[in-house]
């Protein structure tokens, strides 16, 4: 029997989907890389986003339309934020929610039977140290936490991953172990937000990561997003353990708003003075540290002063990384009560951030052009060459290198989204 698997959406859902195909694995069933080869289909939901909904939905529409013969089974964030759409969308498929993804394996035998399984509702089973079978033999991803302990008005993601829960730093640690053993040369720390890691169980993000940066071997930690509000108390830890040579000097710190306004509507629980602050140290301590933000766009309160805010900030900051999301109503959402902006507004707004995004990114990267970096090689490129990433996680493109090397790379070009080097010979 065969399983295919198709997962959209973050880190988080593509270690959810990892384990599922670890387990199924584990169980016998062998996975293929074509649904068309399918006896079961596992479609992995993301819903953070409408524009991934709808690429969600058309997905479960195409499945059912051109292989109406094979198992469909939902499971990732969908099944818990909207089972009412799901229910209309697939009401013969069986729904599996974040949760409840160690029982893949029993849950697939009951619907080769012919059963519609729907297994929803919150657990505390841990996450780490269950098999997993990784997209890239070189890169390892383990969650760190599931959940968190924030509110923001705009986010359905909270409703299918529930409140904080922290996993134990030793299994933690013994999952990296086995990683870098096995191989790995970089392994990902992620979550929904990893600085609140610990801080239902007394533990700390800071500690994690230098007990993951203790484990012998030659690899590169890159920890996920942080959310100001929960690095406020442990700053000088996160900033010292990011100074071990392990650790990717890359720090993903969403602000979604440059006004202290709309950040206080959107329940942010943080202001832009203490994320300023925040950034500002990490530059004073780390020079060469990258940085990445997120912005909402549009959000129903955001007036032409607290755009103009945010304009200002990013000019301010000067962000490596800016991504970009325009505000849309998300179910069971506090603001999806709020009167949504313009069309022509929010298309304005979107591309004037845009071509700034674009503007300094380039700007960035044109000042490495020249300099000497330490890269690790993890994969081929899209269009050719071998794509690799400095120490600060910078992306960079080679025409000849060796997997899983890491190598002294000069800067020959730069591009908005990633650089050119030649081997340092």
């Amino acid at each position: 029997m065969k399983i295919y698997i198709d997962t959209f959406g973050c880190t988080f859902n593509q270690a959810d989907s990892q384990i599922m195909a670890g387990l199924l694995k584990n169980n016998d069933w062998t996975l293929t890389d074509s649904p068309a080869d399918a006896d079961v289909i596992i479609m992995n939901t993301c819903y953070v986003k409408h524009p991934t909904e709808q690429k969600v939905i058309n997905n479960i529409q195409k499945m059912k339309k051109h292989f109406p013969e094979i198992k469909l089974i939902i499971t990732g964030c969908m099944v818990e934020i909207d089972p009412t759409k799901l229910e209309r969308a697939a009401p013969d498929a069986s729904w599996i929610g974040p949760h409840r993804i160690q029982s893949i394996p029993s849950i697939v035998r009951s619907v080769l039977e012919g059963e519609i399984v729907r297994s929803t509702g919150y657990s505390n089973e841990s996450k780490v140290c269950l098999p997993k079978i990784r997209s890239n033999p070189l890169i390892h991803i383990i969650q760190i936490c599931e959940g968190c302990d924030g509110a923001c008005t705009y986010c359905c993601t909270r409703f299918a991953r529930g409140p904080l829960q922290s996993y134990p730093s030793t299994m933690i640690k013994k999952e990296a172990e086995q990683a870098v053993a096995e191989g790995c040369r970089e392994i990902q720390l992620t979550a929904q937000d990893s600085a609140a890691y610990g801080k239902d169980t007394g533990e700390s993000l800071s500690s994690l990561m230098n007990k993951i940066a203790d484990i012998d071997g030659e690899f590169r930690i890159r920890v996920g997003m942080m959310h100001p509000k929960s690095m406020i108390g442990d700053v000088e830890g996160i900033i010292n353990a990011f100074k071990r040579d392990k650790l990717y000097k890359f720090l993903h710190i969403p602000i979604q708003s440059g006004s202290n306004i709309v950040l206080n509507e959107m329940n942010r629980c943080h202001t832009v003075e203490e994320f300023k602050s925040i950034i500002s140290r990490f530059k004073e301590e780390i020079p060469e540290i990258s940085i990445s933000t997120d912005i909402i766009v549009g959000y129903p309160t955001e007036d032409d002063k607290a755009f103009s805010d945010t304009i200002n900030l990013i000019n301010e900051i000067k962000p490596d990384l800016l991504h970009i999301s325009k505000y849309m109503h998300r179910p069971g959402t506090t603001s999806s009560n709020l009167e949504e902006i313009g069309y022509e507004t929010m298309k304005k707004r979107s591309k004037e951030l845009t071509n700034l995004k674009s503007e300094i990114s380039l700007e960035k990267n044109l000042e490495l052009v020249g300099t000497k970096q330490h890269v690790l090689v993890t994969g081929k490129g899209s269009k050719g060459g071998y794509v690799g990433r400095t120490d600060s996680y910078k992306t960079v493109i080679i025409e000849s290198a060796e997997i899983g090397t890491f190598l002294d790379v000069i800067i020959t070009d730069a591009k908005s989204t990633y650089l050119m080097g030649s081997i340092n010979q």
